[in-house]
């Protein structure tokens, strides 16, 4: 068991990739998020949506298209956010303050989030012990690795926690390109569950802000009343009604983004690096020289997610173009040669 705290690191920060590489050839080919490079095609919006406050009614559309997408058992169900970032200090006030577990490693931004509610926050790596405490989070697909916890046993531990009065957060984040059967959506209204759904990742567009969180309807009602009207800024609404209703674009994103990850698979595994887990949205790898790679590439104006607190591991996102393949590509094949120099160096 980890005691959390601290400060928190992210990946997309390029005025801090710049500090770390200043020689860096650019642009940076950001590959340190998980977000799509493929973004849901952009629009003409109305100009109402900048100019006047978004209507309630186009609210409760965007909530029921989210529903139906995610499938949650009704809009009723659903509380749409700016991101659902702004959304987990806020559940994790749902409780008492208490003993709040994450399961880890992983994102680490709900252990700060815990605590902003005034939890006492400690990472676990034993699912079982999550029954423990007050407020669990679990992150499924787990960010970085791509862990999945069953929905079985994910309805089990709901069933210990809600008992005593306990709360079960599942980040479904990455979801939309998890494997869906295990998405507690459809599960929320038994109470004592709280799903959260991120929009950027999947359709590529994190700077719009927008999010969901599913739960029973008085946790809503409640959630709602803590945003208020107008939580959700016009272009926010315009899109996610769109993109959500749009699943001939999303079947079609998901066969694409397999290819390209195996793709990303096969490029690494030229170079001796083999994927140890993720998604389709980012590749983890787990070897001896993590930090030279990240080095490496970052020196050739390619950036990886390294993590202070896991200097073995990597995370990748996918290219966004054909130009950035061979970038990549390029600063690989420089890294293993010189890697494969220093070996020989020591042979000698």
């Amino acid at each position: 068991m980890k005691l959390l705290d601290g400060a928190v690191d992210h990946g997309g920060s390029l005025g801090r990739a710049r500090v770390l590489f200043p020689n860096a050839v650019l642009p940076f080919v950001d590959l340190s998020t998980g977000i799509n490079p493929h973004s849901y095609p952009l629009f003409d919006l109305p100009a109402t949506s900048l100019s006047r406050l978004p209507e309630a009614a186009r609210g409760r559309e965007l909530t029921a298209i989210a529903a139906g997408t995610y499938g949650a058992p009704s809009p009723a169900h659903v509380v749409a956010a700016p991101g659902t970032q702004i959304l987990l200090p806020r559940v994790a006030a749902l409780v008492r303050p208490g003993k709040a577990f994450v399961l880890g490693p992983t994102y680490a931004e709900h252990a700060r989030a815990a605590a902003i509610a005034g939890h006492r926050v400690s990472e676990v790596s034993d699912f079982a012990t999550l029954a423990e405490a007050d407020l669990a989070i679990i992150v499924n697909p787990n960010n970085p690795d791509g862990r999945i916890i069953e929905r079985d046993r994910l309805l089990a531990l709901a069933v210990q926690l809600r008992a005593k009065g306990g709360l079960l957060v599942i980040d479904e984040a990455f979801m939309d390109v998890g494997p869906r059967e295990h998405s507690l959506a459809g599960d929320v209204e038994q109470g004592g569950i709280v799903v959260l759904r991120s929009f950027g990742k999947f359709f590529g567009l994190a700077g719009l802000r927008l999010g969901f969180a599913l739960s029973d309807m008085p946790t809503v009602e409640l959630l709602e009343t803590q945003f208020g009207p107008w939580a959700v800024a016009g272009p926010a609404l315009e899109y996610g009604i769109r993109a959500l209703a749009d699943i001939r674009w999303q079947a079609g994103m998901r066969a694409s983004l397999m290819e390209a990850s195996a793709r990303l698979d096969a490029l690494f595994g030229r170079f001796g690096v083999a994927v140890a887990g993720g998604t389709t949205l980012f590749r983890y790898f787990s070897l001896a020289d993590a930090a030279g790679l990240f080095s490496a590439l970052g020196e050739r104006g390619i950036l990886l997610r390294h993590f202070s607190d896991r200097p073995h591991v990597l995370r990748a996102g996918l290219p966004g173009s054909e130009e950035e393949w061979q970038r990549l590509e390029s600063a690989l094949a420089g890294w293993a040669m010189r890697r494969d120099d220093g070996v020989r160096e020591i042979a000698r």
